[in-house]
């Protein structure tokens, strides 16, 4: 079960709007067949073609509980069936409806063993954190990501050359971006860095990392970097009050244009999950400025951070919070955060992950 699950790791960012699963299949004692669910096959199938012959009579150990309803691909649990496997362990059972322990049921109607290994249930969830999420409560996982001094500073008040974390800290937020479906950030940090926000891992993906700008009034620029580099994975979202002739200019380039009223003349973070759900997007980080970080906040679509802490401190007045817009004005009613834990970046750098209580 551990090669499984280190198997259905190296599917990460290939598998949405799939879960990333591992399988190895095992016959007297020795491996026979290895598999993990990629762009267009299950972790089981490939297995199986890996095994072949020798599938017959073998234990297979899994990561999810196979599916047993057809998807975009035929039933695991009847390949399964037909390639006379003894024996079915799987870490635990598939959350989704359409499966939620059918699988297993099915497999042990055709005569074969099927049964749980609870003690591998917390690690095979996190490996699918998202589609988990996404599947229980109907909305992508939401990730708000930020790169901050100790003092929990994002900016400087005046030159902001250079980078707060390390290159080593950089590249594990890639690989963070790799594993995400779509990415979001605000107008003010487009204007200010005129960045891409692209998966630059070069893995490959299941699919084009959706890049998302929170822009009210439409000012993304026609020659920005974003919209130049455009293929059909950027979407802008705004609000009913922005020009029709900018919507149209974007529109022709690509960009799809999405139009959610919010509170106060802003844009709508609410509607826009939602939209991502009807989207099949298991997963949104966000990575933007002060402004956005706090309205994502509020807003409660915030379902756990990722900060990425450097050994420097700002300080002053001037320099920009990792939230910053009104905050909250008691100590009392603090956002609270829970499950934390801390990541070490060596040498001095480290991560906090924690969740929202909402």
């Amino acid at each position: 079960m551990d090669e499984a699950l280190a198997l259905a790791r190296r599917g990460l960012g290939a598998t949405s709007p799939n879960p990333a699963v591992g399988a190895v299949l095992v016959r007297n004692g020795e491996i026979v067949g290895r598999g993990f669910t990629g762009i267009t096959r299950h972790a089981e199938i490939v297995a199986l073609e890996d095994a072949g012959d020798r599938a017959q009579g073998a234990t297979l150990y899994v990561t999810l509980e196979p599916c047993s309803h057809f998807g975009r691909t035929p039933p695991c649990a009847d390949a399964l069936v037909a390639a006379k496997i003894a024996r079915v362990v799987a870490a635990m059972e598939d959350p989704n409806p359409l499966v939620h322990g059918e699988g297993l049921r099915k497999l042990t109607a055709a005569g074969i063993s099927a049964e749980l290994a609870p003690e591998y249930a917390q690690e095979a969830e996190a490996l699918n954190e998202a589609f988990f999420h996404s599947v229980r409560t109907g909305l992508p996982l939401v990730t708000l990501k930020s790169a901050v001094t100790l003092d929990g500073k994002i900016a400087a008040p005046q030159d902001n050359s250079g980078w707060i974390t390390s290159e080593r800290a950089r590249a594990h937020v890639q690989e963070v971006r790799h594993h995400a479906d779509a990415i979001m950030t605000g107008i003010g940090t487009v204007l200010g860095d005129d960045c891409l926000l692209t998966d630059r891992t070069g893995k490959p993906r299941s699919r084009p990392l959706l890049r998302i700008v929170l822009d009210s009034t439409l000012r993304l620029p026609l020659g920005s970097r974003m919209v130049a580099g455009c293929a059909h994975d950027l979407a802008v979202v705004t609000t009913s009050a922005a020009s029709q002739e900018r919507r149209r200019a974007l529109e022709y380039r690509g960009v799809k244009v999405l139009v959610f009223d919010g509170p106060g003349g802003r844009t709508g973070l609410r509607q826009l999950v939602e939209w991502l759900n009807t989207q099949q997007y298991r997963s949104l980080m966000i990575e933007s400025g002060s402004k956005v970080n706090w309205a994502a906040l509020e807003s409660g679509i915030v379902d756990k951070i990722l900060f990425y802490y450097a050994p420097k401190i700002l300080g002053g007045l001037q320099s920009l919070p990792v939230a910053g817009g009104a905050g909250k004005q008691r100590r009392t009613d603090a956002l609270q955060f829970h499950n934390v834990k801390l990541h070490t970046i060596p040498p001095d750098e480290f991560v906090v992950e924690a969740y929202l209580v909402k």
